[in-house]
């Protein structure tokens, strides 16, 4: 049976889609491949275990900058793209940190103990499952955080949103170590010693670790790519461009910011719970006003409404940040901040947006300049 040139085209159309985009997209590709090699790399030229000494350390470095830049890519979906000035970002991060805290230390040990699911091989998929019904419950919070953070956009503007989203999430900062809680949250003191399960646990498990939060940054960075990209994306541009417009061609501004608070609030608190697993604690310090500063200065460094901005921020905050603590030690904030003020000022839209906006004109002196040769 002859196959015709039409049933065959589809195909062929699909591999050359798939390799135009591996073409356009080769850096992203050769460094997440390097990404996923670093441990095993760092290891064979340093000389060292992959699983002890400095290897160990820069694997724990790495998935600290992996959570952050998860964190600060989800505040660039309400600053960069649906232009929302948030000063209480950090409640949808302590409050997906908190949650699964509080889970697995009051809530999963107790119902182990009681309760047995097993595979028809005798297998024990009890953790998994209450693992995964926290994973649920950080889902749950983080979203009615985010309604509650979306009704107070819906009633005020720009920078007096700014101020009460401060105090919004102010409240939960104060709640959080409240010495009423003392038995739940561990008030200022915090929740400590989080019994992660095994099969995930940082300590035991570091290398699985690594990969499992290299993992999860890329599929929330494809994730929000594609929400971006989406006609959904569109609109968030839009408001941030001009709302009465939106408004006056039929879409409800109200509906899609709130649609931009739960997917920030729900991505940045899946952040949240997964750097309490990595630190096996929760602490006030994740619903303070300084982490929502963190995300600012992330999304600041790398680029407003680029999403590969904030990842290359986070890395700037944590892995140079790492080298700027062994050079100048408790120094180190001054000397980072003169360079983030210089940065501010001589690339004003962050390193990736600065480039994207200047990359024409650099691939134009460099043509003239190999011309002229």
């Amino acid at each position: 049976m002859q196959t015709s040139k039409a049933e065959t085209q589809p195909v062929s159309f699909q591999r050359t889609s798939l390799f135009n985009r591996l073409r356009q997209e080769w850096v992203g590709v050769l460094v997440l491949l390097l990404l996923a090699g670093f441990p095993f790399l760092f290891a064979w030229f340093s000389g060292t275990s992959v699983t002890d000494g400095p290897s160990r350390f820069w694997q724990g470095l790495m998935i600290t900058f992996f959570i952050m830049a998860v964190y600060a890519m989800s505040y660039d979906l309400l600053i960069g793209y649906t232009g929302i000035l948030s000063f209480g970002h950090a409640a949808f991060f302590g409050g997906g940190a908190y949650t699964m805290a509080l889970w697995l230390t009051h809530a999963m040990p107790s119902i182990s103990s009681r309760y047995r699911i097993t595979l028809p091989g005798g297998a024990n998929i009890t953790e998994v499952l209450l693992f995964m019904v926290g994973i649920l419950l950080v889902v749950l919070v983080v979203t009615l955080l985010g309604l509650l953070f979306s009704a107070a956009s819906a009633r005020v503007r720009g920078v007096y949103f700014a101020m009460i989203s401060l105090a919004m999430a102010e409240s939960l900062h104060i709640l959080s170590k409240a010495t009423d809680f003392v038995r739940w949250t561990g008030a200022d003191e915090g929740l400590h010693g989080v019994p992660v399960p095994a099969w995930i646990n940082p300590t035991q498990n570091r290398l699985l670790f690594y990969f499992i939060a290299l993992g999860f940054a890329l599929l929330m960075y494809l994730i929000m790519r594609r929400i971006v990209d989406s006609p959904a994306g569109r609109v968030f541009v839009a408001i941030r461009e001009n709302e009465s417009r939106v408004r006056m061609i039929g879409f409800n501004p109200v509906v899609f910011r709130s649609i931009a608070f739960m997917t920030a609030a729900i991505i940045a608190g899946l952040a949240g719970a997964l750097f309490s697993l990595w630190n096996m604690s929760a602490t006030p310090t994740m619903t303070g006003a300084i982490m929502t500063i963190n995300a600012l200065i992330m999304t600041i460094l790398g680029g407003i409404g680029t999403l590969i901005g904030p990842i290359l921020g986070a890395g700037l905050m944590q892995i140079v940040g790492q080298f700027f603590y062994q050079w100048f030690g408790p120094r180190w904030p001054l000397v980072f901040g003169l360079i983030f003020i210089a940065l501010v000022i001589f690339l004003p839209y962050g390193v990736i947006g600065t480039w994207r906006q200047k990359q024409h004109a650099v691939k134009q002196t460099i043509r003239k300049m190999f011309g002229k040769g």
